[in-house]
Protein backbone atom coordinates (compact mmCIF):
# COMPACT_ATOMS: atom_id res chain seq x y z
CA UNK A 1 0.00 0.00 0.00
CA UNK A 2 2.76 2.37 0.68
CA UNK A 3 4.11 2.09 -3.26
CA UNK A 4 0.34 2.28 -3.76
CA UNK A 5 0.22 5.44 -2.47
CA UNK A 6 3.49 6.79 -3.31
CA UNK A 7 2.66 6.50 -7.11
CA UNK A 8 -0.73 7.91 -6.67
CA UNK A 9 0.94 11.29 -5.35
CA UNK A 10 3.33 10.78 -8.16
CA UNK A 11 0.77 10.72 -10.77
CA UNK A 12 -2.15 13.41 -9.06
CA UNK A 13 -1.03 14.85 -6.40
CA UNK A 14 2.78 15.93 -6.54
CA UNK A 15 2.47 19.29 -5.27
CA UNK A 16 2.09 17.56 -1.93
CA UNK A 17 5.92 16.30 -1.90
CA UNK A 18 7.29 19.86 -0.97
CA UNK A 19 4.49 20.96 0.93
CA UNK A 20 3.70 21.59 4.52
CA UNK A 21 1.04 19.38 6.00
CA UNK A 22 -1.16 18.98 8.56
CA UNK A 23 -3.07 15.61 9.20
CA UNK A 24 -6.41 15.60 10.61
CA UNK A 25 -6.14 12.59 12.97
CA UNK A 26 -8.40 11.34 15.29
CA UNK A 27 -6.78 8.09 16.19
CA UNK A 28 -8.66 5.65 13.90
CA UNK A 29 -7.56 3.37 11.73
CA UNK A 30 -8.06 5.29 8.95
CA UNK A 31 -6.20 8.55 9.99
CA UNK A 32 -3.11 6.17 11.55
CA UNK A 33 -2.52 4.80 8.85
CA UNK A 34 -2.43 7.61 6.62
CA UNK A 35 0.19 9.14 9.64
CA UNK A 36 2.01 5.93 9.21
CA UNK A 37 2.40 6.14 5.28
CA UNK A 38 2.97 9.60 5.37
CA UNK A 39 5.75 9.69 7.90
CA UNK A 40 7.17 6.68 5.90
CA UNK A 41 6.70 8.89 2.91
CA UNK A 42 9.46 11.42 4.46
CA UNK A 43 6.52 14.03 3.87
CA UNK A 44 6.82 17.35 5.84
CA UNK A 45 4.00 16.61 8.23
CA UNK A 46 2.27 18.14 11.55
CA UNK A 47 -0.87 16.93 13.35
CA UNK A 48 -3.83 18.06 14.54
CA UNK A 49 -5.69 15.88 17.13
CA UNK A 50 -9.73 17.45 18.13
CA UNK A 51 -11.11 15.77 21.77
CA UNK A 52 -15.24 16.81 21.23
CA UNK A 53 -15.91 15.45 25.07
CA UNK A 54 -18.49 13.19 23.93
CA UNK A 55 -17.57 9.65 25.13
CA UNK A 56 -15.80 10.12 29.47
CA UNK A 57 -13.00 8.71 29.55
CA UNK A 58 -12.99 6.86 26.03
CA UNK A 59 -12.20 10.47 24.45
CA UNK A 60 -9.14 11.58 26.91
CA UNK A 61 -7.92 8.42 26.05
CA UNK A 62 -7.79 8.55 22.53
CA UNK A 63 -5.92 12.28 23.25
CA UNK A 64 -3.30 10.26 25.17
CA UNK A 65 -2.99 7.98 22.46
CA UNK A 66 -2.44 10.65 19.75
CA UNK A 67 0.42 12.15 21.84
CA UNK A 68 2.11 8.73 22.19
CA UNK A 69 1.86 8.14 18.42
CA UNK A 70 2.83 12.14 17.57
CA UNK A 71 5.99 11.34 20.31
CA UNK A 72 6.91 7.87 18.74
CA UNK A 73 7.23 8.94 15.18
CA UNK A 74 8.67 12.27 16.68
CA UNK A 75 6.20 14.76 14.69
CA UNK A 76 5.09 18.04 16.12
CA UNK A 77 1.18 17.57 17.46
CA UNK A 78 -1.68 19.87 17.94
CA UNK A 79 -4.40 19.24 20.17
CA UNK A 80 -7.70 21.20 21.32
CA UNK A 81 -10.63 20.04 23.33
CA UNK A 82 -14.13 21.35 22.62
CA UNK A 83 -17.33 21.72 24.96
CA UNK A 84 -19.22 20.05 22.08
CA UNK A 85 -22.61 19.53 23.36
CA UNK A 86 -22.71 23.42 24.76
CA UNK A 87 -21.56 24.18 21.49
CA UNK A 88 -24.29 22.13 19.63
CA UNK A 89 -27.12 23.37 21.71
CA UNK A 90 -26.52 27.36 21.55
CA UNK A 91 -26.20 27.01 17.56
CA UNK A 92 -28.91 24.52 17.20
CA UNK A 93 -26.76 21.78 15.71
CA UNK A 94 -26.63 18.37 15.91
CA UNK A 95 -23.68 16.60 17.83
CA UNK A 96 -22.14 15.70 14.16
CA UNK A 97 -22.86 18.85 12.88
CA UNK A 98 -21.49 20.86 15.80
CA UNK A 99 -18.23 18.26 15.94
CA UNK A 100 -17.42 19.01 12.20
CA UNK A 101 -17.87 22.86 12.43
CA UNK A 102 -15.83 22.26 15.62
CA UNK A 103 -12.78 20.78 13.84
CA UNK A 104 -13.04 22.75 10.34
CA UNK A 105 -12.61 26.06 11.99
CA UNK A 106 -9.95 25.02 14.19
CA UNK A 107 -8.26 23.08 11.25
CA UNK A 108 -8.79 26.61 9.02
CA UNK A 109 -7.38 28.45 11.78
CA UNK A 110 -4.23 26.55 11.80
CA UNK A 111 -3.63 25.82 8.71
CA UNK A 112 -4.48 30.17 8.13
CA UNK A 113 -1.59 31.35 11.52
CA UNK A 114 0.48 28.82 11.03
CA UNK A 115 1.33 28.43 7.06
CA UNK A 116 0.41 25.08 6.77
CA UNK A 117 -0.15 24.96 2.53
CA UNK A 118 -2.79 21.83 2.48
CA UNK A 119 -4.80 19.91 5.25
CA UNK A 120 -4.89 15.99 4.59
CA UNK A 121 -7.86 14.19 5.86
CA UNK A 122 -7.81 10.11 6.00
CA UNK A 123 -11.73 9.78 3.55
CA UNK A 124 -11.34 6.63 1.60
CA UNK A 125 -13.34 4.90 -0.70
CA UNK A 126 -16.12 3.23 1.61
CA UNK A 127 -16.64 6.70 3.03
CA UNK A 128 -16.82 8.21 -0.86
CA UNK A 129 -19.37 5.53 -1.14
CA UNK A 130 -21.26 6.63 2.05
CA UNK A 131 -21.53 10.14 1.11
CA UNK A 132 -23.16 9.19 -2.47
CA UNK A 133 -25.65 7.12 -0.70
CA UNK A 134 -26.77 9.54 2.09
CA UNK A 135 -26.83 11.83 -0.63
CA UNK A 136 -28.86 9.75 -3.24
CA UNK A 137 -31.29 8.96 0.02
CA UNK A 138 -32.05 12.46 0.67
CA UNK A 139 -32.13 14.00 -2.53
CA UNK A 140 -29.51 15.86 -4.72
CA UNK A 141 -27.89 16.50 -7.75
CA UNK A 142 -25.35 15.95 -9.77
CA UNK A 143 -22.38 17.20 -7.42
CA UNK A 144 -24.40 15.19 -4.43
CA UNK A 145 -23.49 12.21 -6.88
CA UNK A 146 -19.74 12.57 -7.84
CA UNK A 147 -18.92 11.97 -4.18
CA UNK A 148 -16.04 13.71 -1.99
CA UNK A 149 -13.34 15.87 -4.30
CA UNK A 150 -10.06 13.90 -3.79
CA UNK A 151 -8.83 17.92 -3.66
CA UNK A 152 -10.92 20.45 -2.64
CA UNK A 153 -9.55 24.17 -1.91
CA UNK A 154 -7.07 23.12 0.28
CA UNK A 155 -7.94 20.15 1.73
CA UNK A 156 -6.75 16.79 0.30
CA UNK A 157 -7.74 13.27 0.85
CA UNK A 158 -5.16 10.98 -0.54
CA UNK A 159 -6.49 7.77 0.64
CA UNK A 160 -9.80 8.13 -1.62
CA UNK A 161 -8.53 5.34 -4.24
CA UNK A 162 -8.12 2.77 -1.49
CA UNK A 163 -10.78 0.75 0.30
CA UNK A 164 -11.43 -0.05 4.26
CA UNK A 165 -10.20 -3.87 3.81
CA UNK A 166 -7.00 -2.87 2.03
CA UNK A 167 -6.15 0.40 4.73
CA UNK A 168 -6.86 -2.47 7.72
CA UNK A 169 -5.08 -5.07 5.79
CA UNK A 170 -2.38 -2.74 5.88
CA UNK A 171 -2.43 -2.06 9.42
CA UNK A 172 -2.26 -5.80 10.51
CA UNK A 173 0.64 -6.11 8.40
CA UNK A 174 2.24 -3.48 9.65
CA UNK A 175 1.33 -4.20 13.20
CA UNK A 176 0.02 -0.55 13.83
CA UNK A 177 -1.77 0.19 16.79
CA UNK A 178 -5.51 2.26 16.61
CA UNK A 179 -8.40 3.59 19.23
CA UNK A 180 -11.58 2.10 18.19
CA UNK A 181 -14.66 4.62 18.51
CA UNK A 182 -17.77 2.96 20.00
CA UNK A 183 -20.10 5.26 18.46
CA UNK A 184 -18.93 4.04 15.53
CA UNK A 185 -21.04 0.87 15.97
CA UNK A 186 -24.28 2.35 16.41
CA UNK A 187 -27.25 2.32 13.86
CA UNK A 188 -28.74 5.03 14.86
CA UNK A 189 -26.94 7.61 13.07
CA UNK A 190 -27.53 7.20 9.13
CA UNK A 191 -23.82 7.16 8.31
CA UNK A 192 -23.23 3.65 10.33
CA UNK A 193 -26.57 2.19 9.43
CA UNK A 194 -24.83 2.26 5.41
CA UNK A 195 -21.66 0.72 6.73
CA UNK A 196 -22.63 -1.94 8.59
CA UNK A 197 -26.34 -2.94 6.83
CA UNK A 198 -26.45 -1.97 3.26
CA UNK A 199 -22.93 -1.99 2.11
CA UNK A 200 -21.81 -5.35 2.57
CA UNK A 201 -24.80 -6.65 0.97
CA UNK A 202 -24.06 -4.30 -1.93
CA UNK A 203 -20.54 -6.06 -1.91
CA UNK A 204 -22.36 -9.22 -1.17
CA UNK A 205 -24.20 -8.49 -4.56
CA UNK A 206 -21.08 -7.49 -6.40
CA UNK A 207 -17.72 -8.40 -4.59
CA UNK A 208 -16.25 -5.19 -7.66
CA UNK A 209 -18.95 -2.74 -6.13
CA UNK A 210 -16.44 0.14 -5.33
CA UNK A 211 -14.24 -0.36 -8.03
CA UNK A 212 -17.75 -0.04 -10.35
CA UNK A 213 -18.41 2.63 -8.25
CA UNK A 214 -15.14 4.65 -8.92
CA UNK A 215 -15.58 3.75 -12.39
CA UNK A 216 -19.40 5.29 -12.30
CA UNK A 217 -18.30 8.41 -10.36
CA UNK A 218 -15.73 8.66 -13.16
CA UNK A 219 -18.27 9.06 -15.91
CA UNK A 220 -20.17 11.45 -13.58
CA UNK A 221 -17.43 13.96 -13.44
CA UNK A 222 -17.01 13.83 -17.17
CA UNK A 223 -21.24 14.43 -17.22
CA UNK A 224 -20.90 17.39 -14.80
CA UNK A 225 -17.94 18.97 -16.72
CA UNK A 226 -20.46 18.91 -20.28
CA UNK A 227 -23.04 20.53 -18.12
CA UNK A 228 -20.68 23.37 -16.68
CA UNK A 229 -19.80 23.89 -20.17
CA UNK A 230 -23.40 24.36 -21.35
CA UNK A 231 -24.05 25.94 -18.19
CA UNK A 232 -21.50 28.60 -18.81
CA UNK A 233 -22.78 29.22 -22.52
CA UNK A 234 -26.64 29.41 -21.10
CA UNK A 235 -25.25 32.03 -18.53
CA UNK A 236 -24.15 34.24 -20.84
CA UNK A 237 -27.22 34.55 -22.94
CA UNK A 238 -30.08 34.97 -20.15
CA UNK A 239 -27.79 36.29 -17.33
CA UNK A 240 -26.80 39.61 -16.45
CA UNK A 241 -25.58 42.10 -13.97
CA UNK A 242 -26.86 45.44 -12.88
CA UNK A 243 -26.49 47.65 -9.88
CA UNK A 244 -25.68 44.39 -7.64
CA UNK A 245 -28.60 42.76 -8.97
CA UNK A 246 -28.49 39.39 -10.71
CA UNK A 247 -30.95 39.61 -13.64
CA UNK A 248 -32.78 36.72 -15.46
CA UNK A 249 -34.12 37.07 -18.94
CA UNK A 250 -37.29 35.39 -18.40
CA UNK A 251 -38.24 35.08 -21.88
CA UNK A 252 -35.15 33.30 -22.46
CA UNK A 253 -35.56 30.83 -19.90
CA UNK A 254 -38.56 29.59 -21.04
CA UNK A 255 -37.06 28.87 -24.78
CA UNK A 256 -35.08 26.36 -23.39
CA UNK A 257 -35.66 22.41 -22.97
CA UNK A 258 -36.13 22.29 -19.60
CA UNK A 259 -36.31 25.44 -17.45
CA UNK A 260 -36.28 24.15 -14.08
CA UNK A 261 -33.03 22.12 -14.53
CA UNK A 262 -31.51 25.22 -15.94
CA UNK A 263 -32.98 27.44 -13.61
CA UNK A 264 -30.99 24.20 -10.37
CA UNK A 265 -27.90 24.60 -12.10
CA UNK A 266 -28.05 28.40 -12.43
CA UNK A 267 -29.29 28.65 -8.40
CA UNK A 268 -27.78 26.19 -6.97
CA UNK A 269 -25.10 27.76 -5.25
CA UNK A 270 -27.43 30.49 -3.44
CA UNK A 271 -29.02 27.83 -1.49
CA UNK A 272 -32.61 27.58 -2.67
CA UNK A 273 -34.45 24.09 -1.77
CA UNK A 274 -38.34 25.10 -3.12
CA UNK A 275 -37.17 24.40 -6.78
CA UNK A 276 -41.21 23.98 -7.88
CA UNK A 277 -41.59 27.70 -6.27
CA UNK A 278 -38.55 28.93 -8.03
CA UNK A 279 -39.62 28.04 -11.58
CA UNK A 280 -43.39 29.12 -10.58
CA UNK A 281 -41.83 32.05 -10.41
CA UNK A 282 -41.67 32.42 -14.19
CA UNK A 283 -44.96 32.35 -14.98
CA UNK A 284 -46.15 34.62 -12.04
CA UNK A 285 -47.25 38.03 -11.17
CA UNK A 286 -44.33 40.54 -10.70
CA UNK A 287 -43.62 40.96 -7.39
CA UNK A 288 -44.16 37.36 -6.21
CA UNK A 289 -40.63 36.23 -4.44
CA UNK A 290 -38.93 32.84 -3.49
CA UNK A 291 -36.44 33.18 -0.72
CA UNK A 292 -33.66 30.81 0.70
CA UNK A 293 -31.84 31.90 3.73
CA UNK A 294 -29.07 34.05 1.67
CA UNK A 295 -30.69 35.02 -0.86
CA UNK A 296 -34.08 36.31 -2.91
CA UNK A 297 -35.41 36.00 -6.30
CA UNK A 298 -38.31 38.41 -7.09
CA UNK A 299 -40.56 37.99 -10.26
CA UNK A 300 -40.36 41.72 -12.15
CA UNK A 301 -42.19 41.39 -15.78
CA UNK A 302 -39.37 40.45 -17.74
CA UNK A 303 -36.48 39.38 -15.68
CA UNK A 304 -35.96 37.22 -12.02
CA UNK A 305 -33.75 39.54 -10.11
CA UNK A 306 -31.43 37.67 -7.38
CA UNK A 307 -30.32 39.64 -4.59
CA UNK A 308 -27.95 39.04 -1.43
CA UNK A 309 -30.79 38.89 1.85
CA UNK A 310 -28.92 41.51 4.16
CA UNK A 311 -29.57 43.25 7.24
CA UNK A 312 -30.45 46.41 6.55
CA UNK A 313 -28.21 47.72 8.88
CA UNK A 314 -25.31 45.78 7.79
CA UNK A 315 -24.03 48.97 4.97
CA UNK A 316 -21.77 50.39 8.27
CA UNK A 317 -23.59 53.53 8.68
CA UNK A 318 -22.11 56.05 10.74
CA UNK A 319 -24.58 58.64 11.19
CA UNK A 320 -27.58 58.36 13.99
CA UNK A 321 -30.37 56.03 12.84
CA UNK A 322 -34.00 56.61 14.65
CA UNK A 323 -36.35 54.29 12.85
CA UNK A 324 -34.89 53.29 9.73
CA UNK A 325 -33.69 57.54 9.37
CA UNK A 326 -30.81 59.23 8.83
CA UNK A 327 -30.39 62.53 10.99
CA UNK A 328 -28.59 65.24 9.07
CA UNK A 329 -27.19 68.68 11.17
CA UNK A 330 -26.79 72.18 9.26
CA UNK A 331 -23.07 72.21 9.40
CA UNK A 332 -22.41 68.61 7.92
CA UNK A 333 -19.99 68.21 4.94
CA UNK A 334 -20.12 64.78 4.24
CA UNK A 335 -22.17 61.44 5.34
CA UNK A 336 -21.64 58.08 4.79
CA UNK A 337 -25.07 56.50 4.31
CA UNK A 338 -26.26 52.73 3.42
CA UNK A 339 -26.06 53.83 -0.12
CA UNK A 340 -23.50 56.30 -0.83
CA UNK A 341 -21.61 59.31 0.46
CA UNK A 342 -23.65 62.47 0.27
CA UNK A 343 -21.83 65.83 0.18
CA UNK A 344 -22.91 69.05 0.87
CA UNK A 345 -21.44 72.16 -0.35
CA UNK A 346 -22.97 75.90 -1.03
CA UNK A 347 -22.19 76.85 -4.63
CA UNK A 348 -21.93 80.06 -6.68
CA UNK A 349 -23.85 78.96 -9.30
CA UNK A 350 -25.94 76.03 -11.06
CA UNK A 351 -23.47 73.95 -13.24
CA UNK A 352 -24.53 70.28 -13.04
CA UNK A 353 -27.63 68.29 -14.40
CA UNK A 354 -27.06 64.74 -13.08
CA UNK A 355 -28.88 62.95 -11.28
CA UNK A 356 -26.98 62.52 -8.37
CA UNK A 357 -26.61 66.47 -8.29
CA UNK A 358 -29.38 68.58 -6.79
CA UNK A 359 -28.69 72.68 -6.17
CA UNK A 360 -31.68 73.71 -3.72
CA UNK A 361 -32.68 76.73 -1.71
CA UNK A 362 -30.44 76.35 1.46
CA UNK A 363 -32.62 78.80 3.28
CA UNK A 364 -35.90 76.82 2.28
CA UNK A 365 -34.76 73.93 4.11
CA UNK A 366 -35.48 73.13 7.74
CA UNK A 367 -32.66 71.59 9.93
CA UNK A 368 -31.99 69.15 10.92
CA UNK A 369 -32.83 66.92 7.52
CA UNK A 370 -33.91 63.57 7.64
CA UNK A 371 -32.46 60.91 5.15
CA UNK A 372 -35.15 57.58 4.79
CA UNK A 373 -36.73 55.19 3.05
CA UNK A 374 -39.88 55.41 0.70
CA UNK A 375 -43.17 54.56 2.35
CA UNK A 376 -46.15 53.95 0.92
CA UNK A 377 -48.55 57.43 0.55
CA UNK A 378 -45.08 59.58 -0.03
CA UNK A 379 -45.40 62.33 -2.54
CA UNK A 380 -43.81 64.98 -4.08
CA UNK A 381 -43.80 67.96 -6.55
CA UNK A 382 -41.20 66.84 -9.36
CA UNK A 383 -39.11 69.29 -10.46
CA UNK A 384 -39.85 70.53 -14.19
CA UNK A 385 -43.00 69.16 -13.78
CA UNK A 386 -46.73 70.80 -12.49
CA UNK A 387 -48.54 69.31 -9.56
CA UNK A 388 -47.84 66.85 -7.31
CA UNK A 389 -47.47 62.80 -7.96
CA UNK A 390 -47.46 59.84 -5.66
CA UNK A 391 -44.01 58.23 -5.34
CA UNK A 392 -45.76 55.12 -6.38
CA UNK A 393 -47.09 56.09 -9.42
CA UNK A 394 -43.67 57.72 -10.23
CA UNK A 395 -41.94 54.72 -9.51
CA UNK A 396 -44.65 52.96 -11.75
CA UNK A 397 -43.69 55.31 -14.08
CA UNK A 398 -40.12 54.94 -14.11
CA UNK A 399 -40.52 51.48 -14.47
CA UNK A 400 -38.32 50.47 -11.13
CA UNK A 401 -38.65 46.87 -10.07
CA UNK A 402 -39.52 45.68 -6.35
CA UNK A 403 -35.63 45.46 -5.88
CA UNK A 404 -34.97 49.04 -7.06
CA UNK A 405 -37.93 50.82 -5.06
CA UNK A 406 -36.85 49.14 -2.04
CA UNK A 407 -33.53 51.05 -2.49
CA UNK A 408 -34.88 54.25 -3.03
CA UNK A 409 -34.07 56.98 -0.17
CA UNK A 410 -35.55 60.18 0.61
CA UNK A 411 -33.79 63.64 1.54
CA UNK A 412 -36.69 65.03 3.59
CA UNK A 413 -37.29 68.78 5.30
CA UNK A 414 -39.74 69.16 7.95
CA UNK A 415 -40.54 65.63 6.25
CA UNK A 416 -41.29 67.28 3.28
CA UNK A 417 -39.26 65.59 0.23
CA UNK A 418 -36.26 67.46 -1.35
CA UNK A 419 -34.93 64.79 -3.19
CA UNK A 420 -35.73 61.39 -4.47
CA UNK A 421 -31.79 60.74 -3.66
CA UNK A 422 -30.12 60.21 -6.98
CA UNK A 423 -33.31 59.89 -9.17
CA UNK A 424 -35.32 63.49 -8.64
CA UNK A 425 -35.66 66.73 -6.65
CA UNK A 426 -38.77 68.30 -5.54
CA UNK A 427 -39.32 71.85 -6.90
CA UNK A 428 -40.64 73.90 -3.75
CA UNK A 429 -36.69 73.93 -3.02
CA UNK A 430 -35.61 74.91 -5.83
CA UNK A 431 -32.96 77.91 -6.50
CA UNK A 432 -35.08 81.08 -8.01
CA UNK A 433 -34.60 84.65 -8.46
CA UNK A 434 -34.66 85.16 -4.61
CA UNK A 435 -32.29 82.78 -3.77
CA UNK A 436 -29.15 83.74 -1.40
CA UNK A 437 -27.50 80.21 -0.81
CA UNK A 438 -27.41 77.60 -2.79
CA UNK A 439 -26.58 74.23 -1.36
CA UNK A 440 -25.21 71.87 -4.05
CA UNK A 441 -25.42 68.24 -2.79
CA UNK A 442 -23.88 65.23 -4.24
CA UNK A 443 -24.30 61.29 -4.43
CA UNK A 444 -20.78 59.39 -4.72
CA UNK A 445 -22.28 55.98 -4.83
CA UNK A 446 -20.31 53.22 -3.27
CA UNK A 447 -20.79 49.79 -5.31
Amino acid sequence: MLKALQNHIDKNLAFLKDARLLIALSGGLDSVVLTHLCHDLKLNITLAHCNFNLRGEESNEDEEFVLKLANDLNIEVFIESFDTETYAKNNKLSIQMAARQLRYNWFDELVESLGFDYLLTAHHADDNLETFLINLSRGTGLDGLTGIPENNSNVVRPMLPFSREEIEAYALKENLKWREDSSNTSTKYLRNKLRHEVIPILKGINPQMLQNFEKTQLYLEGSKEIIEDTIAKIQKKVVSVENNVIRFNIKKLKKLSNPKVYLYELLKDFNFTEWDDVVNLLSAQSGKQVSSNTHRLVKDRDYLLLTEVKDKHAAGCHSELVEESLIIEENIKQLQTPFGVLLFDEADALFSKQSNVIHVDKDKLKYPLIIRQWKKGDYFFPLGMKGRKKLSKYFKDEKLSLVDKERVWLLTSENKIVWVIGMRADRKFKVDSNTKKVLKIELKQSF
